[in-house]
């Protein structure tokens, strides 16, 4: 019978999870290394210029909405403060521990399915162990930043240069005076700079290729939530599996489709002066779905338009003190580079022989619905779906391992979750031309997922939502009711105090 339940991670997924699992009746114990909640959100990791993708309407959990007075796109710090307000309204402070790093998380070895969570205390060095029921990773696929072995790496750093990744840029004042180099063209990259232009010496972005970006309104009137962040938006993408309408945009309606993309794709590069600046991307604006779907950092173009951030294509040769080497042969000033290169997706704290059940050869992560290993019982993961949505897939996930962890839902067979894990890693491989961030990124299929997870524990949305959410951008409030739906099939009810308690 699980009772105890660890939770590693205090982000989007670690606090839905340990809420949904409370109103459930579970003890959780939120583990979170961090001196505050919020994941990439954290004051630790915010970079100058960071602010959410998504409308403030699309992006806020389903049962408690953003403050009206957030602008449509929330900074990083508002969004932090809406986690804030959110774990105090559900009583969740009193189950995390802040400061907390789980170093170590291993099966008790007895066949329960328990776990030992081994910690350390970030402050003092103090290391604690306890036994759990059950253990569910909410580190996220963003918390090990990856930055480049630089040749000459050592020598620009001795001669006082810093290399830093985004999320370790969390102070402006570092770049003021002297000369930056941004690495990427994701929209860290793209945020850095233009937040940093105004004080750097000089600012350059390098990048290896050029994508397409979407601007938050097209031809500036149109809100890109009215074209992306609805079914018929994530429609226009081919999915692994083709169902009702989807099969008319792929079949007969195809030319329908290839014109609106090609429409679209039109008034963005139009918009944003892409061929003028020489950033016209060589592939179709279909691309945007085999990795990451980046929106328009405000002002970033018009300051590569008038020459107040230079742009080169690329990647760095070689630093030396001063200075960087690019991979054209030219060589341009530089004393602090801010790398936007992605991240690692590992989980450093569970042992070799886990995690060979929980990943492949090639670091994949093989995760039946992206959340559990086969052969490794007593652990679940919730965040590994890169989305649009992240914290609605982070809710529904939650109701999808309640609803497993109470005995509502009966897994298949091992071996049809084996085919299910080989046929989507394939399938994302595939499409992504391998960028698909260790079999965790779902972008743009936010929308899918959500609906396979809730038709397998028989808790879909009412058929006139999800026929509205063909036509406009989704609201995270319509998932609200989805909660009380399944503590009421199982005997309990909503609470009504702020502890979220039954």
């Amino acid at each position: 019978m699980v009772h105890d339940i660890a939770i590693i991670g205090a982000g989007l997924a670690g606090l839905s999870t340990a809420k949904t699992l409370r109103q459930f009746g579970f003890e959780v114990t939120v583990f979170e290394k961090e001196a505050d909640i919020g994941g990439v959100w954290s004051a630790s990791r915010r970079y100058p210029g960071l602010t959410t993708q998504n409308p403030r309407e699309t992006y806020a959990f389903s049962d408690w909405p953003m403050p009206a007075d957030y602008p449509e796109w929330p900074t990083g710090a508002q969004v932090q403060a809406y986690l804030e307000t959110y774990v105090d309204h559900f009583g969740l402070r009193s189950s995390i521990r802040l400061g907390r790093e789980v170093t170590a998380a291993r099966p008790v070895g007895d066949g329960s399915g328990r776990w030992t969570i081994e910690s350390r205390s970030v402050a003092d060095g103090s290391v604690e162990t306890k036994a759990f029921d059950y253990l569910i990773v909410c580190n996220g696929i963003f918390s090990i930043p990856a930055i480049p072995p630089y040749p000459g790496s050592d020598a620009f750093r001795d001669s006082g240069g810093q290399i830093l990744h985004t999320s370790q840029f969390t102070d402006p004042e570092i770049a003021r005076g002297r000369n930056l180099l941004v690495v990427g063209y994701g929209k860290s990259s793209c945020d850095v700079a233009r937040a940093c232009m105004e004080v750097a010496a000089s600012t350059r972005v390098i990048a290896r290729s050029i994508i397409w970006k979407i601007p938050k309104k097209l031809a500036n009137t149109l809100n890109f939530k009215h074209l992306f962040l609805n079914r018929l938006g994530e429609g226009l993408f081919r999915y692994i599996e083709v169902k009702g309408f989807e099969r008319f945009l792929h079949g007969p309606g195809k030319p329908i489709r290839n014109a609106m993309m090609n429409s679209v794709q039109g008034v963005i590069a139009r918009q944003l002066r892409l061929k003028e600046i020489g950033l016209e991307p060589d592939g179709k604006l279909e691309t945007i779905a085999r990795s990451t779907v980046s929106l328009v950092t405000d002002g970033f173009y018009e300051a590569i338009g008038d020459g107040r951030i230079s742009f080169h294509r690329g990647e760095i040769a070689e630093l030396s003190p001063g200075q960087a080497r690019l991979s054209d042969g030219t060589t341009v000033p530089a004393d602090v580079i801010i790398c936007g290169t992605g991240w690692h997706q590992r989980c450093d704290f569970l042992d070799r022989d886990v995690l060979s059940k929980v990943t492949d050869e090639r670091g994949n992560f093989r995760l039946y619905r992206s959340m559990l290993p086969l052969g490794v019982p007593g652990i679940a993961f919730n965040g590994y779906n890169s989305s649009f949505f992240s914290q609605l897939n982070a809710e529904v996930s939650a109701l999808w391992i309640a609803n497993m962890l109470v005995g509502g839902l009966v897994l298949p067979p091992e071996e049809e979750q084996r085919r299910y894990i080989d046929s989507r890693l394939a399938w994302m491989e595939q499409r992504t031309n391998g960028k698909h961030s260790k079999g965790t990124n779902i972008i743009p299929f936010s929308v899918h997922h959500m609906d396979e997870l809730l038709a397998e524990i028989d808790l879909r949305l009412p058929l006139l939502t999800r026929i509205r959410q063909w036509f406009v951008s989704i609201d995270a409030a319509e998932y609200a009711g989805l909660l009380p739906r399944l503590l009421k099939r199982h005997g309990r009810t909503l609470s009504t105090t702020s502890t979220g308690r039954n």
